[in-house]
């Protein structure tokens, strides 16, 4: 075996540091001695160590390794002497020393060994020795030492993340104050545990340190945490980038100090600010249209979960509004909206049922009596009291509710309803700012609610005189049969001035009326009454359609109605011919047996109200069998489109074949009207018959002569 097979100074052999190990920081040096205590192996580390060549050093005595003893000793005796080294390793197996080495130049080193015995396939013994710098172990020994017992009892907490920002290494103290168990953390993002409000600005940060080198020492964070939800956390942060050193991992290295206590204005601020934002979101959520269970579901969106684990909205149904709260009576109330995030029973007990009742003495009612947020902790004392049914008490005891919030709602001087906010032991009790917060919901709440509700009341006093003022079975006479549709617009729209109406005339003739009033609301559905009923009564003593829209024309003025459109057709189941005067409302259409459709009585005159222009009249022939088509412009203009293309879709779907006239109109409507439409609609089909043997009619519904 050549003898410097274990390690030649150009060949450092099979074994190699591991790159970023601690071998890379510490030499360690191996050698073998054997049975006549001469070396026998030499490693690379070894010539590092000792200075020696292996050419120089291989079957020469260990004792060259050591220095003289200071005594007169024999050397074998001496306590650092190879042959007492080989002698301790065959006798014990293993034998760790400190004890001087020496160094080829001459020098004296502190050296730490580590030496056993292996024997070969001969049967013969050798000592394999290790051996490193004792200042460099002390060091690497101290150092391990000091970063283990930082990680144990530093009060501190220290963290190593990855390039994706995650966990990879923490300290107890870390854990701690994140409320999570040590080994939860590894692998997950520091986002996913340490969770701000400031828009991103904190991981950005974190970002900016593995991407870009940077460090940052000392920032101010605000956070909550998985651990502890509802605790709010001020940490001193400081990050540094690792560099990677060999092919260790690259990532961030962290030192976080919880300074909650003496950073408690940060901790209000950003509490504040998370009220003003929830305040602001549900400014612009709340109230977006006027109707109430809308309202009511937009202010529980707001608040759970975010405030709240639990919220439900009740209107109370007062006798009469002018009427003083009186606590020795029940409240009843009815539920228009409920949320929660809990699951069962509390999904049951928001919004299992609509109508509540609460008896005297109950905490709502303490809550009416102050006008003011309350809040009151859940017990069995306080389930007796406020709810009357007991199982529904059991419910809430069960729900895992533990503290709710009552808010009234109260607008214009007067209690519209009650909102209220529950939360769950995992959130802390409600505070002095909780009910500041909910006072300022409610308060926004409460208006828009009101709001919805006089809406609601204006809207249902205008469709109920729209109603009463349309017919409900017109009397068309036996030549005429109708249908008749009338649809308001979408909620978000009031009633409009919409009319028709079908007066039988003596002789067996029929007046088919269409009207539209500008405008909206209550007064719209009055004008519309009074035109409606003066057309009626002068259909009935004015036989000139034109003299009707003269007279009509003036009744609108006088009346104060600035703009109205009308319809007048004059039909006579005698001749066959109809007499037609405009206003300015869209052309009837006249639809034949044969399926062909055309517009007649198009010549259009100023709309009711404006005054001092005369109307003309148009006379055109209606075969026996064709349908008229009366409609208000709802059903043929739309956003965006041209009445005009509108009015061609209604002759493109009278033009199908239309069965009975209910079949016609309910397919017209489903086809030309979108769920959208805002805008009051009026369909009138009118299939004309005529006399018992009367001729047949020659034309094809042109006009015959025009009278002003």
């Amino acid at each position: 075996m050549p003898s410097d097979r274990l390690g030649g100074t150009d060949d450092p052999g099979p074994i190699r540091s591991e790159p970023g190990s601690l071998l890379e920081h510490v030499v360690v040096a191996v050698f073998g001695i054997d049975d006549e205590d001469r070396i026998c192996y030499w490693g690379p580390g070894a010539q590092s160590l000792f200075g020696h060549g292996a050419a120089s050093i291989l079957a020469r005595p260990a004792a060259a390794l050591f220095p003289e003893p200071s005594s007169g000793a024999a050397r074998a005796e001496a306590p650092g002497g190879a042959a007492h080294l080989t002698e301790r390793a065959r006798t014990l197996g293993y034998w760790r020393v400190r004890m001087p080495a020496l160094h080829r130049d001459g020098s004296v080193f502190d050296c730490g060994f580590r030496v056993f015995p292996m024997t070969g396939a001969t049967g013969a013994t050798v000592v394999i020795g290790l051996a490193s710098r004792g200042d460099e172990l002390d060091r690497v020994k101290t150092n391990l030492s000091f970063l283990d017992s930082l990680f144990e009892t530093c009060p501190i907490g220290l963290v190593m993340l990855d390039e994706e920002l995650r966990y990879v290494h923490l300290n107890q103290a870390l854990a701690d104050m994140d409320g999570v168990p040590l080994t939860e953390h590894l692998g997950r993002r520091m986002a996913d545990v340490m969770i701000t409000s400031d828009g991103g600005e904190y991981q950005r940060m974190l970002r900016s340190v593995a991407d870009e080198g940077r460090t940052v020492i000392g920032t101010l964070v605000g956070l909550r945490t998985p651990g502890h939800p509802d605790r709010d956390q001020v940490r001193s942060v400081s990050f540094f980038p690792l560099t990677g050193a060999g092919d260790t991992r690259r990532g961030v290295g962290g030192l976080l100090l919880d300074v909650t206590e003496r950073e408690q204005a940060i901790l209000e601020a950003t509490a504040a600010r998370r009220r003003l934002a929830l305040l602001d979101r549900a400014a612009a959520s709340i109230g977006t249209t006027l109707d109430l269970n809308t309202t009511a579901r937009e202010l529980v969106g707001a608040v759970v979960p975010e405030f709240c684990d639990a919220s439900v909205v009740e209107l109370v149904e007062w006798m009469d509004e002018t009427e003083a709260f009186d606590p020795e009576l029940p409240v009843t109330t009815r539920r228009i909206a409920s949320g929660t995030t809990l699951p069962e029973p509390a999904v049951e007990l928001v919004s299992g049922l609509r109508e509540v009742t609460y008896p005297p003495g109950s905490h709502t009612h303490q809550m009416l009596s102050t006008g003011r947020p309350l809040c009151f902790t859940v017990d069995h004392e306080f389930a007796t009291r406020t709810i009357v049914h007991q199982e529904r008490a059991q419910l809430l005891l069960d729900s895992g509710l533990t503290c709710i919030l009552m808010a009234p709602l109260i607008a214009r001087g007067t209690v519209q309803g009650i909102a209220m906010f529950g939360r769950s032991a995992a959130r802390p009790a409600f505070g002095d700012e909780d009910l500041a917060l909910a006072g300022e919901l409610a308060s926004r709440a409460a208006l828009c609610l009101d709001n919805a509700r006089l809406y609601g009341k204006v809207q249902d006093i205008a469709l109920t005189l729209q109603r009463a003022l349309l017919p409900s079975a017109p009397a068309a006479g036996p030549y005429v049969d109708i249908s008749h549709r009338y649809l308001p617009g979408s909620r978000g729209t009031e009633v409009g001035g919409d009319w028709y109406d079908a007066i039988a005339l003596p002789d067996g003739r029929v007046a088919l009326v269409v009207g539209d009033v500008m405008g909206h609301g209550v007064p719209a559905a009055a004008a519309m009454g009074r035109l409606r009923i003066t057309a009626k009564t002068l259909a009935r003593h004015t036989a000139e359609p034109v003299a009707l829209l003269e007279e009509l024309d003036a009744c609108a003025e006088e009346a104060g109605i600035e703009w109205a459109t009308f319809l007048y057709l004059l039909y006579d189941p005698h001749t066959g011919r109809a007499r037609i005067a405009n206003a300015g409302h869209p052309p009837p259409l006249v639809r034949h047996r044969d399926g062909t459709v055309h517009a007649v009585g198009d010549v259009l005159g100023v709309p009711l109200g404006v005054g001092g222009v005369p109307y003309r009249s148009v006379e055109v022939e209606i075969p026996e069998g064709a349908t008229v088509a009366l409609y208000t412009d709802g059903l043929v203009e739309a956003r965006g489109q041209d009445i005009d293309t509108g009015i061609e879709a209604l002759c493109e779907q009278l033009r199908a074949p239309l069965g009975s006239l209910e079949e016609g109109a309910d397919r017209i409507l489903a086809h030309l009207l979108p769920d959208t439409a805002t805008d009051d609609t009026v369909l009138v089909l009118a299939r004309v018959g005529a006399v018992p043997g009367r001729p047949p009619a020659g034309g094809t519904g042109s006009p015959r002569r025009a009278s002003s």
